[in-house]
């Protein structure tokens, strides 16, 4: 019998989790299957109960339940218990469960690796304060940026993980005003606008000439932010899909201590979304 694994979130028709991870499996020779199951916000716990009970092995889990994830699981790694979010689940023999959070080290991944972009010294500015904002700070400050900027548009969210994040590296958070210590040399988008094709208030002039501006979201096209920054001058606007991918290749690894190339596999879903 093939080891199971899915994702769970809510959307989830969309996902391309089972994608990625069977592309991963046939790299890696691996007898696995990894589907894709809708669990309502607030019934998490007994959706992965039943796949437990299914002698399910591992699950990631997407929005809008990694907060929900964190709070179920019995033991978790240190970036997951400071970012309180969970996108990957490890269900142990004992029936117990261990939680991750691979979602930083996709970002950080994507954007050092795959598109030779630099974070350490660079002024950066985070947008949003949500759990996928909280999931990538702490790789972002393992690069030992200049300065880590968190803006949100409930100020007191970004106070919040700007002071959890503080022992960790040069961080502030706060409301839009603080876009006024721009310009930065990098800005992320990490809020869900994109998904409704709104941009957050940004003002003229806060990318530096020859930033860089990346979009968690992805789609076929361009998103709004991605437009925005292209008209800013930058000199990369990049989407989320490379990170998806490398944060999936490392909860693949964490289940089956194999590494998968990432890079065919971006290829495989750009020309799929490009056609």
């Amino acid at each position: 019998m093939p080891d199971r694994y899915a994702v769970m979130g809510n959307p989830i028709a969309h996902s391309k989790s089972p994608q990625i991870h069977t592309a991963f499996a046939q790299q890696t020779d691996q007898d696995l299957t990894y589907t894709a199951i809708q669990v309502e916000k607030g019934k998490l716990a007994e959706a992965v109960t039943a796949f437990q009970n299914q002698k399910g092995k591992g699950l990631n889990i997407t929005l809008p339940l990694k907060a929900e994830a964190w709070e179920r699981v019995d033991k978790c790694s240190p970036r997951a218990q400071r970012a309180r979010a969970v996108n990957t689940l490890t269900l142990e023999e004992n029936g117990s469960l261990r939680g991750d959070n691979t979602d930083g080290i996709g970002l950080v991944r994507d954007l050092i690796e795959n598109h030779g972009g630099l974070i350490r010294d660079q002024r950066l500015l985070l947008l949003g304060a949500g759990g996928a904002a909280a999931g990538v700070i702490e790789a972002l400050l393992d690069e030992k940026p200049a300065r880590l900027v968190v803006v949100n548009r409930t100020p007191a969210k970004a106070i919040e993980l700007a002071t959890r994040f503080s022992p960790l590296g040069a961080v502030t958070g706060g409301g839009y005003e603080l876009l006024a210590s721009g310009p930065f040399n990098l800005i992320i988008n990490a809020t869900a606008s994109s998904l409704q094709g709104e941009l957050p208030p940004l003002p003229q002039g806060i990318l530096h000439p020859g930033g860089w501006v990346y979009d968690m979201m992805y789609g076929n096209e361009p998103t709004v932010f991605m437009k925005w920054g292209q008209t800013q001058g930058a000199a990369q606007a990049l989407d989320g899909l490379g990170m998806l991918v490398e944060q999936a290749a490392e909860a693949f690894f964490i289940w089956r201590k194999l590494r998968p190339q990432t890079a065919p596999v971006i290829a495989q879903l750009r020309q799929e979304m490009a056609g």
